[in-house]
């Protein structure tokens, strides 16, 4: 028998016994052995999500040992240490052809379609092991840091896609965890400017080992800020990673002639639009996109990062805590009085 955290509906979280799951002959069982809380986790235990049907163990951020493989798994083995990259491509629609996974028409997802990392063990269903998605992790990364590579991966990805170069002034509206991820990506690609905004101090406070230039827009006019600092040329790359309709109205206020602003948080679905300035867009020549996931090319590249040690990875682990604990767990994510606490089931 082994502990699950199982949804069972919206807001109803219960910790059962269950048997260990068997792997079938083309998957692969995992003992989870760290399963960091995303916001996302949050939302789907608040409002469920069009993709799950009840019960679920959600958790997508995952690490673990490989248990037990199926009769037909060569390329791994019992005792490996990996992650699962929770975005499962289908490898056969016009968009995964393209390269473009993320894209897919067919997208299955760990936590959503298929059981995930809140539990002792999970199984990796084939369609993921045959798409790449199961990762070895580096002899240097820890499962804890290790869990952390998936939301590397998408801001890789954003980044990809804001097309961050050497010597941009990256501009970064929230400074969660997946802002504090984008700052630090950014000085790594080359940003000569990064900058770090948020109206909560205690969050800017965390976000200090970043090194990035730290704004607190409740005490500073951003706008002014960025012209003074870049000269009157506004940033190059924009990226929005929270999801508030007003970040994304201004964010095109702050964009340079020819930039990118990234919508990286994506807005509620009861509110899903914001008034915005088409003719700054229209004039400066810049550039609008969005992120929402990554691929599993992403998710590898993300472990190789933290690897490299060129990010500070511990820095983000705020708190560790047991499956029983995920209740209180979610509860203090929400809060945002940390950035990113680790289930170790």
């Amino acid at each position: 028998m082994a502990k699950a955290a199982i949804l069972k509906d919206i807001e109803k979280l219960e910790i059962v016994e269950r048997e260990v799951p068997e792997p079938e002959e083309n998957e692969i069982l995992i003992r989870v052995k760290s399963c960091a809380i995303c916001g996302t986790d949050i939302k789907v235990f608040h409002h469920g999500h069009k993709h799950i049907v009840f019960p679920r163990v959600t958790g997508h951020e995952i690490s673990g040992i490989i248990e037990k493989t199926g009769k037909n798994i060569k390329e791994f083995k019992e005792g490996d240490r990996v992650t699962v990259a929770p975005a499962i491509p289908c490898g056969q629609c016009y968009y995964c052809r393209r390269g473009w996974q993320s894209m897919c028409d067919n997208l299955k997802a760990i936590g959503y379609h298929f059981d995930g990392g809140f539990a002792q063990y999970m199984i990796v269903p084939e369609l993921a092991i045959r798409n790449g998605c199961v990762n070895t992790i580096p002899d240097n990364v820890n499962f804890d840091q290790a869990a952390l590579a998936e939301p590397l991966a998408c801001v890789i990805n954003g980044q990809q896609l804001s097309r961050v170069e050497m010597g941009d002034t990256v501009l970064i509206l929230g400074a969660g965890p997946i802002g504090c991820l984008h700052a630090e990506l950014a000085k790594n690609t080359g940003a000569t400017k990064v900058i770090l905004v948020d109206v909560v101090q205690q969050r800017l406070d965390m976000a200090k080992f970043t090194g990035a230039i730290l704004v607190n827009s409740r005490e500073t006019d951003i706008k002014k800020f960025v012209s003074e600092i870049t000269e009157g040329r506004m940033a190059d790359r924009v990226i929005v990673a929270v999801g508030i309709p007003e970040a994304q109205e201004q964010s095109l206020e702050l964009v340079a002639k020819r930039g990118s602003v990234n919508f990286f948080g994506g807005l509620p679905k009861e509110a899903p639009y914001a008034r915005l300035n088409t003719n700054i867009l229209h004039y400066g020549e810049s550039f609008v996109t969005g992120t929402h996931g990554s691929t599993p090319l992403h998710n590898k590249m993300a472990l190789e990062l933290i690897a490299s040690g060129r990010f500070h990875i511990n820095n983000y682990i705020s708190k560790k805590i047991s499956l029983e604990q995920l209740p209180d767990g979610l509860k203090e994510a929400e809060q945002r009085k940390v950035i990113k606490i680790i289930v170790n089931p």
